[in-house]
């Protein structure tokens, strides 16, 4: 089924080409005569929805927003036709790069490279020192 969004909200806000999403304050529509002038400047600030907010109302209209504070990269794009192609492509030449160098690999799964990356880190650490050790003897002048 087709995801709907919120008719009763998209009638309450509106929202920029930006993403962000503008509403009216409440307590500001009547009965001001017993509020005083602070209070009403207040309610005049800012009609743009907070981050938290913003969030909720994701769910709500299914579509990416941002709040009052994020930057406009804080909105995730969707990838081009041509990214997306490229992206498949790159996976498809792991996933044939991977089944090439055996089954062994393929089997292997995350905690089976991460063994093997330990094991050639620690490989990398004893020849690294062998050779340093080889380096001071140089150095002092002895073999």
């Amino acid at each position: 089924m087709k995801n709907k969004p919120h008719k009763g909200l998209l009638k309450r806000v509106r929202i920029s080409k930006s993403g962000k999403i503008r509403h009216r304050s409440a307590n500001h529509k009547h009965l001001r005569s017993g509020k005083g002038g602070a209070r009403l400047r207040q309610l005049r600030k800012d009609p743009i929805a907070s981050n938290p907010d913003a969030k909720r109302l994701e769910k709500l209209l299914y579509r990416r927003l941002r709040g009052r504070t994020q930057p406009r990269t804080a909105l995730r794009k969707s990838p081009s036709p041509a990214e997306r192609r490229a992206a498949q492509a790159a996976a498809k030449a792991q996933a044939k790069a991977i089944a090439a160098s055996g089954p062994a690999a393929k089997v292997m799964g995350r905690m089976g490279r991460q063994i093997a990356r330990r094991k050639a880190a620690e490989a990398g650490a004893k020849a690294g020192v062998a050779r340093a050790g080889a380096s001071k003897k140089v150095a002092a002048g002895t073999k």
